[in-house]
């Protein structure tokens, strides 16, 4: 399934991790291992969005293309729409958000959240574990998940979620697959009380009524970039990869 594109958002200002995309892994900076995990999946396109400079130059240099966006963005969301616009893509267009801080994403699982959309009518795709630990489940940094019988999400949570049964809950990671009219729609959206309560954006696509559908990933996604330890957790991961 190649008719996705893969948009990777990415923004300087980080106030755990300062510059964060071009934090150096492994000789490259970070954000030329989110490309090239995109590169590697089955995308016709890809684009880096960003509104700072020196990201983009990082970018150029090894041949990615870049979509400068506005800076009032509050969201990866939100500049990922205005990159649909600029690149005038039809409603239709399945566009994956590939964070800017996900250097261990296999390419594999960009595939698998672009085929929800392919595959059904859902509105919005994503991917989700079982829980690993009962630390994990009660850490309010792990985001939570429960789904009905068809796979489609009821709620996320940075609460323990459902109450007293970790075996129930997922472990949502931060990849989507949206159609570009549905995230247009999205971010024209005020956010809903659920959605700054739990400062989950994806509550603002349950409260407008969209169907959220949620896979259980083929391999297990390691972690996003937030903290220096994560950062050095990525270099030892990608040093195996790259063995």
């Amino acid at each position: 399934m190649s008719n996705f594109v893969v948009v990777i958002p990415a923004r300087y200002a980080s106030e755990r991790l300062p510059g964060k995309p071009l934090r150096d892994i492994n000789g490259k900076p970070m954000i030329r291992h989110v490309v090239e995990r995109g590169r590697e999946s089955a995308a016709r396109d890809l684009v880096v969005a960003t509104d700072d400079q020196r990201i983009a130059d990082a970018c150029e240099e090894f041949g990615a293309v870049v979509c400068m966006t506005g800076n009032q963005h509050r969201s990866g969301s939100e500049r990922i729409a205005e990159v649909c616009d600029i690149m005038d893509w039809h409603d239709d267009t399945i566009v994956v958000n590939l964070q800017g801080d996900e250097p261990t994403m296999p390419a594999q699982l960009i595939d698998q959240c672009a085929s929800l959309l392919a595959d059904s009518d859902a509105d919005i795709g994503t991917l989700a574990s079982h829980i690993a630990s009962e630390e994990d489940y009660k850490n309010p940094n792990v985001v939570k998940a429960v789904i009905d019988d068809a796979g489609n999400a009821l709620y996320f949570s940075r609460a323990p979620i459902p109450h007293g049964d970790s075996k129930l809950a997922l472990h949502h990671h931060g990849i989507y697959a949206y159609r570009a009219g549905v995230l247009r729609r999205l971010v024209a959206a005020p956010p809903s009380g659920l959605e700054t309560a739990e400062r989950l954006e994806q509550l603002r696509a349950l409260a407008l009524g969209m169907t959220i559908r949620v896979a259980i990933p083929t391999v297990r996604p390691g972690a996003g970039v937030d903290t220096e330890a994560d950062l050095q957790a990525a270099a030892e991961a990608l040093s195996a990869y790259d063995k």
